[in-house]
């Protein structure tokens, strides 16, 4: 069957205004460093295909009863990645969902897998210096950039997860560019 396909004896929906048909069962799932805009193109999306938003994180931390921050200052990077791999495993089997994901969800291969099997994988990049102007608000709240130079932190991690970021069936860079210009290119390259 096609990537993108209708399971024999599925009913073919009618797509929402933008989309192709073969889409209306399928997600689009945005991934790539934080700071890239996942959260603010993918409610924009959602609210242009009238589909519902879902951001990984915010689930992650509704699940646990505790922010991304302490789920790090108790259990560490390890503990949060498997909170996080068991919340891809639930969002799964979801349709016609916009999902934003948090940044290192592409570095587990079994993550990877499991996205590609529920959706569209689009990965959003930034410039570093875009990334740190967008993160310098929330620094606090990110285990990640803590402990040293920001700057320093960002270049060191976006090396080790461009291979992961790769991955994904489609990259936009979203430095210096319009949440309308972005999810615009997002729909032209999904009916493609």
């Amino acid at each position: 069957m096609p990537r993108w396909g209708i399971p024999n004896g599925a009913r073919r929906d009618t797509p929402k205004r933008g989309m192709a048909p073969e889409l209306v069962m399928k997600n689009i799932i945005l991934v790539g460093f934080m700071g890239t805009g996942k959260s603010a193109v993918g409610r924009l999306l959602a609210q242009r295909l009238k589909w519902p938003f879902l951001d990984l994180d915010k689930k992650i931390e509704k699940d646990a009863g505790r922010s991304v921050a302490e789920i790090f200052t108790a259990e560490g990077e390890a503990g949060f990645r498997r909170l996080e791999a068991k919340a891809v495993q639930d969002v799964a089997g979801l349709q016609s969902h916009v999902i934003a994901t948090g940044g290192g969800v592409m570095c587990d291969e079994k993550n990877v897998e499991t996205l590609k099997g529920s959706g569209f994988l689009v990965c959003l990049t930034a410039s570093p210096e875009m990334i740190l102007e967008r993160t310098a608000p929330t620094l606090s709240s990110r285990p990640l950039l803590s402990g040293g130079d920001p700057r320093e932190r960002i270049q060191a991690l976006l090396a080790l997860r461009t291979p992961f970021y790769a991955k994904a069936d489609a990259t936009m860079d979203t430095t210096n560019r319009t949440l309308q210009d972005v999810v615009e290119e997002i729909l032209k390259v999904v009916n493609r």
